[in-house]
């Protein structure tokens, strides 16, 4: 009772699944990913253990396609599962079972699986593979364009409930300790697909990174700017450094990853943002 993509970015180095359901917390069951090995997504009747299978038979060197013959092969209830895979070389496969309640298909192609169950019409995995191929940038910003275009031509037909994106590269999570990159919920909404899109803005707001050259140097302008910020926030007191101040804001608004007050930079976009928040015209 589900629509989902599938997919990887080889140059990137990026595997992940965006799902879309009128089922609660559809993030919790359907997508499974690791990083240089593939990504599952598990749905209609899902079986759970597709997902930790899957990645450790793709793991071990199989293809999506031989995980998903082995996954079948053992699964009694084979014909009321759908599942798709990615595997490292970004070979993919899709099963759609004809237990599977209508409309429910699937499509697969270089780097991607897109499969969905119960939906408004066949129009839904078509859209989805279209805004997949023609969006630009990043995996999860594809992802969600697709999944966008999934619900949009009408999604599943019983409504909308919930949605998630969960995309893994190595190295990709907060500091670099894990490879864990984008992992985000809707678990209970009238419209998710919408709100995990506004998710995916502040993820790239709080933890995008800008070339050095759209930093904005703490100097002139800028620093005038965030000297009255800081003043007008009560960060710089009698007696206090910028830095000590600086510190403490960018700390506070969590935008560690964007700010050096020691190189004294900032990455413009988090500027603007802060001169829109706390400068409002």
């Amino acid at each position: 009772m589900t629509f989902s993509i599938v997919a990887c970015d080889l140059e990137e180095q990026a595997w992940g699944v965006a799902v879309a359901s009128k089922f609660p917390a559809v993030g919790a069951v359907v997508p499974w990913a690791q990083a240089g090995v593939g990504a599952v997504a598990t749905q209609s009747f899902a079986n759970t253990s597709f997902g930790p299978r899957g990645l450790a038979l793709m793991a071990a060197g199989l293809t999506a396609q031989e995980t998903l013959a082995r996954l079948l092969e053992d699964d009694p209830e084979r014909e009321l599962r759908q599942v798709g895979l990615v595997d490292a070389k970004g070979g993919s496969a899709t099963f759609t079972g004809s237990g599977c309640f209508a409309w429910a298909g699937g499509v697969t192609g270089p780097g991607y699986a897109i499969q969905g169950n119960i939906l408004k019409s066949g129009r839904v995995v078509p859209a989805m593979e279209k805004a997949f191929l023609k969006t630009k940038g990043s995996l999860p910003k594809r992802l969600h364009a697709a999944l966008l275009a999934g619900d949009r031509a009408g999604g599943d037909k019983r409504g909308r409930q919930s949605a998630a994106l969960y995309v893994v590269k190595p190295k990709g999570g907060y500091g670099g300790f894990i490879d864990r990159w984008i992992d985000y919920r809707v678990d209970d909404h009238d419209d998710p697909v919408p709100r995990l899109g506004e998710l995916l803005e502040l993820h790239e707001l709080y933890f995008g990174k800008s070339p050095e050259e759209e930093r904005a140097a703490l100097k002139g302008k800028a620093l005038q700017q965030i000297t009255a910020i800081l003043t007008a926030q009560g960060y710089l007191k009698k007696g206090r450094s910028f830095r000590e101040a600086f510190n403490e804001f960018i700390g506070n608004e969590n935008f560690e990853e964007r700010a050096d007050p020691d190189a004294r930079w900032i990455d413009k976009p988090v500027l603007k943002y802060l001169l829109k928040k706390f400068q409002p015209s």
